[in-house]
Order: C-alpha cells, then structure tokens, then sequence
C-alpha cells in the first residue's frame, strides 16, 4: 500500500509537469499536425482536458506493470479516475466562471491541480477497495472513447461552448454572470 501511495504521488507530479509542458508543445513543435492530438491547439476547453488525460493515460501503463498482480482493480480504478478527472476540469471551469462572470488565470492553475490530484486519489482509493473492478470493461471503453473524441475533435469540433475559446467565445459575458443566472 506504501508503495502504491507512493507511485500515485509521482504520478501527481508527472501529470502536473507534463500537462504544464504539453500546454506549449503545439506551439513548440511549430504546430505540428500529429501532436495537436494530443496537447491542445487553442485556449478551449475541451482542449485543456488534455493537458490531465494524456498525461495520465502515459502513466496509467507503469502503474498497471506494477502493480496490477497486487492490485487487481488498478485497470478500472485507473480508467475511472481519468474520466473524473477529464469530467472535473469542465465542471468546475464552467461553474466558477457562471459565479465570477469571467475566468481567473490562478483559478484555472488551480482547477487543473485539483483535478489532477483527485483523479489520482480516486484511482488509488478503488484500487485499494476494488469497488470498480466490475465496470472495467465499461470504464475502458469510455477512456477509448475519449481517446477517440480528441482524435476527431482536435480538428473537427462541433459548434458548442465546450470547444470555443473563452476569451473569443460568442457567448457573451453576460451570460455566464450571476445576473443571469439569478435575476
């Protein structure tokens, strides 16, 4: 259990240094067609979930190595927080900023280590209690289907708020402030 813990706690960390860089690679790589699929390629938010999935789902493989005789649930535990993950990052964006009316640099920092660090503590706790291991079949289709999302949606979004920039989006404001929201 010490050294699960442990390996989770690296994985926090390699998740948080590779997102921050994934976060300028496009950029870098002088938008290089082939790493837009896996690092984002505009300030949307949609793309940002892959600054915590890639990530993740690259050191999802050592932590299964290694453990997965020892914890058998690691698969499920591990797919399972990768979507939560994934989930969060949108869900606590979009929340903040209907409250505030517009987003916050430091928030967004901070909304990208917390979802890290509770996909992680998620993954480590089912692996612990096994409490997924029946829906790994289903949890690894849905980490594929992301996957598969970003591939085709890296190029081709469609036409809603979860794709657009913020900063450039055609939703007002307005709409995103607590005026609206409560009149």
């Amino acid at each position: 259990m010490k050294q699960l813990k442990h390996c989770t706690f690296i994985g926090v960390i390699f998740v948080l240094i590779a997102g921050t860089l994934a976060h300028f690679l496009y950029d870098w790589s002088g938008k290089n067609f082939v790493i837009g699929f896996f690092t984002p390629i505009n300030e949307s938010i949609w793309e940002h979930i892959k600054l915590l999935f890639f990530p993740m789902l690259i050191y999802a493989p050592i932590l299964i190595l290694k453990f997965r005789r020892k914890y058998p649930c690691i698969i499920s535990a591990l797919c399972l927080g990768i979507l939560a993950g994934s989930l969060l990052i949108p869900i606590l964006y979009y929340t903040y900023t209907s409250i505030a009316g517009s987003d916050v640099f430091v928030l967004d920092i901070g909304i990208f280590i917390l979802s890290t660090i509770i996909a992680f503590r998620l993954s480590y706790k089912l692996s612990l209690s096994c409490r997924s291991k029946r829906y790994t079949l289903l949890l690894c289709i849905l980490t594929v289907l992301l996957f598969a999302c970003f591939i085709i949606f890296t190029y081709h979004p469609p036409g809603m708020i979860l794709f657009e920039d913020p900063a450039a989006s055609r939703v007002p404001a307005a709409i995103l402030s607590r005026k609206t929201i409560f009149p």
